[in-house]
């Protein structure tokens, strides 16, 4: 939703209520980025507890959510930044029409990672759990 929203701050008509829409996006951004950190956290509890630990599946779910979680922290979350510093005082050369663009597609990017992980997790190729 950030890029989008940004899209609009951006422009030439832009309000203050899009500066607080993105604003509280990034701040949503920022506090899931903080609350994601439990995730991997219960993940590798589960998975001790029911013995998966060295799957396959597991493994590269590990994987892929370290470079979700460098996509989030080194990508998307200091472009949303720099985008906010940019709307309320534009440079005299105009905010970067790229920007919203490139924060979108690393929010893809991120979007995607946490998609397979999220399918890894449940369909859980070549599990021997029976769970």
């Amino acid at each position: 939703m950030f890029p989008a929203a940004a899209r609009r701050a951006l422009a030439e008509s832009g309000t203050d209520r899009d500066l607080a829409v993105l604003r509280s996006l990034h701040r949503i951004s920022r506090v899931y980025a903080a609350v994601g950190v439990v995730v991997p956290v219960f993940g590798l509890a589960t998975a001790s507890s029911l013995g998966v630990l060295g799957d396959a599946w597991l493994i590269t779910s590990i994987a892929l959510t370290a470079a979700a979680a460098g996509v989030l922290v080194l990508l998307v979350l200091p472009r949303q930044q720099r985008i906010l510093a940019s709307v309320p005082a534009p440079s005299d050369s105009g905010p970067d029409e790229r920007g919203p663009a490139r924060l979108a597609m690393y929010t893809g990017m991120f979007n995607v990672l946490w998609a397979v992980v999220t399918v890894l997790m449940i369909v859980r190729p070549g599990s021997t759990t029976g769970v």
